[in-house]
This record gives C-alpha cells, structure tokens and sequence, in this order.
C-alpha cells in the first residue's frame, strides 16, 4: 500500500539521486577503508533512512511493506555496506520493539533508532543454532527483579557498531522449543556484555558483522520485550516474515545495479569491430538477467501489498527471500561472465558484488531451509483442504 503515490514518487526520485550522488562515488572508499565513513552515516540519517519503517510517532517515516521495499530497491543499487549500515535500524534491529514492545520501550528506544543516533542489532544465530532458532542455548535465568544472560551470538550484522540489541534468550530450560524462549533488549554497556573482533568475510566490506558474548550480564526484568516471558520465537517469526519480504528487495536491487553495469559494458566494449551488445549469445544472458529481476520484483510487491492488507504471508516471505537470493546470486554469475576478464578485475566493481551478494543465500535462512519452510506450509495447506 502507497499511502500518497505522488508524495512517494517524488521521495523515490530524491533517494535515487542521492544514491547516485552520494554513495556510489564513496564506494571504492568504503571498501578500502571497511567502514563507512562518519560524513556519509550523518547524510543517511538526515535523508531518514535509519527510521523508513519505525512509526511517524517515535520519528520515523513508517513506511508500508510496499513503500519499504520500493525504497530497500532503491537504496540496494549501491555497495551492500550502505544499506547494511542502516539496515538493522529499518529492520531486525527495531522490528521486535515495533512489533511487540511496550508503551515505555517504544518511547526510550525508536526515537534513537530513527534518527541513527543508535545502531540497532538483532543477536538470534548461535554456533549449534542458526537454521534451527528454537535450538539456541543463550540462557536467561530469573533473579529477582532481573534476569542474568549466559551464552554466545554468532554472524551478527552490526554487532561491533551497535548501541542496542535485541537478544534471544532461554527463559524455561524445560520448555525446550520455541515456547521457552523470550527476547530481550540490552543496551551495549550494559556488564557481562561484550562483542568479539569484527570477522574477515569473502565480501560485504564495510559492514561490521561479529560474535556477542553474555558473561553473567544482568538486565532488569523491564527488558523482556513486551513485558511476557516465553513470547520471544513468535516476536522473532513477526521480525523475520516482515525482514524476509524487506531482504528480498535488497537482493533485487544489487541484480538490477549490476545489470545496469553489464550493459553499459557490453554496449560500449567492442570485439571482432563490432559492440558485444551485438552479440546474440551476450543478449541471452542480458534477457535472463532481465526477466529473473522482473520476476522477483514482481512477486516481491504482491507480497508486500498483501501484508499490508493483513494476511498471513509466512509462506510468500520465504518464497520472496528464497527466490530473490537465488536470482540475485545468478545475475551476478552472468554479469560477470558478461565483463569477460575484466569482470576479474577489481577496478571494474563487478567481482566486489560478485562476493558481497553471495551472502544473501546464507543469513536469514539458507535457500535450503526456505525449501523446506516452503514445502512443510505447501503440504499443509493441502491437508487443510
């Protein structure tokens, strides 16, 4: 749902702009440096990208599914760092708090989080817990008016940056699936918390991604995200169903940059005396990036508008995320195929999205266990019948 398509059109055009302006020219620096410098963060946050799906009334834009990922396309067609840095804000970092959190936690934390004066981080995988959630072992034991964490976060976006995290934690060791776990918000100094060193990955320079180790760290009881013990895997699903919709459009949009970039190549670069776009075989691979990309944009925003309406898109989240990770990770094969051995080359960029986007297969369900979410909720609707 658009609220005002006049009003966002217009805000589509600016964004595009700015990520044309402003944050394509940083790339190569973002990656040399692996950060993304102070200036471009302040920028960000004065165009509002930290708060797009936070509530007008902590001071965010509060965006629709369908305006969040119209925008998440927009943004995504730049270095993945960009949109990974304020990524947890307009996703997993404040979904939980907007989606259950209490009166009082809203009103401390989303204005922060909107405004980027605080980086939020969503602390879920553990080392035997990653596809499988109710299997984490983080521990949270009551101890009067607090709860006292034990246990260790791993592959968490953000961590190193973040001033705010939102933790999974188990509150009933005899409830040991998804019933006996509740979901926490800790501030970073908070003792007993600590992260480890930022890990060195394949790609996705720039943003920070590293363990988070609870060592005896004690939180009020006030600090149990919606104020209900044992609620925390339902607050993750509502997190994950709304953020799987909103990754899939950050996966279409790096495919439609690097396809941009292929056929600026392939147009300009000339073999045998004549342009590469001549080439029948190169219009083939250019066909098939062009179609998957219609494809995932398409299916992504039938399934944002039907969030909005209110229905249960658990099974199309996992349909959008499987299938806009899968057709990125093919569009970036063809386009660098497409570059020949420059496609090799870094001074062309296209081997840095080569590498960053391979990631979106892996976090926030591998392709393998969407198949099987997509498969056990195909079933079932057929034993419903």
């Amino acid at each position: 749902m658009i609220r005002d398509p006049e009003s966002f059109t217009s805000f589509l055009d600016s964004l595009r702009r700015f990520v044309r302006e402003r944050l394509v020219p940083r790339e190569a620096e973002v990656a040399r440096l692996d950060c993304v410098p102070d200036d471009v963060v302040d920028a960000m946050a004065a165009q509002g990208m930290f708060g797009y799906s936070i509530p007008e009334q902590y001071g965010g834009i509060g965006m629709t599914t369908e305006e969040l990922v119209l925008a998440a396309m927009e943004l995504s067609q730049c270095s993945v760092a960009f949109r990974a840095r304020v990524g947890t804000n307009t996703g997993i970092g404040s979904e939980a708090l907007v989606a259950d959190g209490t009166p009082e936690q809203k009103a401390r934390y989303l204005p922060l989080l909107a405004r980027g004066e605080l980086t939020g981080s969503f602390a879920l995988t553990e080392p035997e817990a990653g596809s499988d959630a109710t299997a984490l072992q983080t521990t949270a034991v009551r101890d009067g008016d607090h709860y006292v964490l034990n246990g260790t976060k791993c592959f968490i976006t953000n961590a190193p940056i973040a001033g705010l995290f939102t933790v999974m934690a188990r509150t009933d060791p005899d409830k040991p699936g998804a019933s006996g776990i509740s979901a926490f918000i800790v501030p970073r100094d908070t003792p007993g918390l600590s992260t480890g060193k930022p890990y060195e990955k394949m790609g996705q320079e720039g943003s920070p991604v590293s363990e988070v180790h609870f060592d005896n760290c004690r939180v009020p009881a006030s600090s149990i995200i919606g104020g209900k013990e044992g609620q925390g895997f339902r607050t993750a699903m509502k997190v994950l169903n709304k953020q799987r919709i909103h990754l899939a459009a950050l996966c279409t949009g790096p495919a439609i940059r690097m396809l941009d970039d292929a056929v600026r190549f392939v147009t300009e670069r000339k073999q045998f005396g004549q342009p590469l776009a001549e080439f029948q075989l190169v219009q083939a691979m250019v066909a098939d990036c062009q179609t998957e990309i219609h494809a995932a944009r398409a299916l992504i925003l039938d399934t944002a508008r039907k969030r909005d309406e209110g229905q249960d898109v658990t099974m199309e989240a996992s349909i959008c995320k499987y299938f806009a990770s899968e057709m990125c990770g093919r569009v970036a094969d063809r386009c660098v195929q497409l570059f020949g051995g420059y496609g090799y080359i870094a001074d062309y960029g296209i081997e840095r999205f080569y590498r960053d986007v391979r990631l979106f297969r892996l976090y926030e369900g591998t392709s393998q266990i969407h198949q099987l979410n997509i498969a056990k909720r195909t079933f079932a609707q057929r034993a419903g019948h």
